[in-house]
């Protein structure tokens, strides 16, 4: 294994991409290995590669990682991303998680029946009106950034799932002013302003070129 970091998924944002979004701002290159058929899949299963039979899988250090959370932290931890102490920490996670419960469930809307998603939707944005963006704007109002006074990979995580309920519900955001701020304050560091012009290894929205290969490779998944 060379000192490369390496990504194995699809084409596409899924649970990767959180891994992409934190790995640009620590200013790591990497590569990517893109899922097109189950025989790829299967041939890191039979050789071990993956511990639970799951992707995103990340070759990185002389690992290979499985488990995006997991990945996550080691990268935030290994880039002075994952705060001073084990107090901050554990307020980077639960920042962190909340925003990844949202995005858990823009994830899986591509996936989801057309006659169910339209309450699928609705139920996320009341999700996210009441429970997730006033604690957000709430801890915004005090501080630049989430968690003790610096960047961390709370505040990537939540960057990256502002802008998704965005692309779902483009004025989701008008009655939260301090995240707009904070929206402003992130795109302006120069690795975010990179990644989100076109031509970046940032992927696009999903579509049914990307549903079609995960549910192809990922077969046993969806019988």
């Amino acid at each position: 294994m060379s000192g490369k970091v390496v990504l194995y998924y699809f084409n596409g944002r899924g649970k990767m991409e959180s891994i992409r979004w934190l790995l640009t701002v620590a200013g790591v290159e990497f590569e990517e290995v893109f899922f097109t058929e189950r025989a790829q899949y299967e041939k890191l299963v039979n050789d071990g590669s993956l511990l639970f039979h799951q992707v995103p899988m990340v070759e990185m250090d002389g690992m290979k990682l499985v488990q995006t959370k997991a990945i996550l932290n080691y990268i935030a931890g290994k880039y002075n991303l994952y705060g001073k102490d084990l107090k901050e920490r554990a307020w980077i996670d639960a920042y962190a998680e909340s925003a990844r419960d949202i995005m858990d469930v823009i994830m899986v809307t591509p996936f989801t029946p057309p006659e169910k998603k339209q309450s699928h939707l609705e139920g996320l944005q009341v999700k996210a009106k009441v429970r997730t963006l006033p604690a957000f704007e709430k801890a915004l109002g005090a501080s630049q950034f989430l968690v003790g006074g610096q960047l961390s990979c709370a505040d990537v995580t939540f960057f990256e799932a502002s802008l998704m309920l965005e692309e779902l519900f483009p004025t989701i955001l008008s009655s939260f002013p301090n995240i707009q701020a904070f929206q402003k304050r992130m795109k302006a560091i120069p690795a975010i302003s990179k990644f989100l012009q076109p031509g970046s290894k940032r992927k696009p929205q999903p579509d049914e070129v990307y549903v079609k290969t995960v549910t192809s490779v990922l077969s046993h998944m969806f019988k």
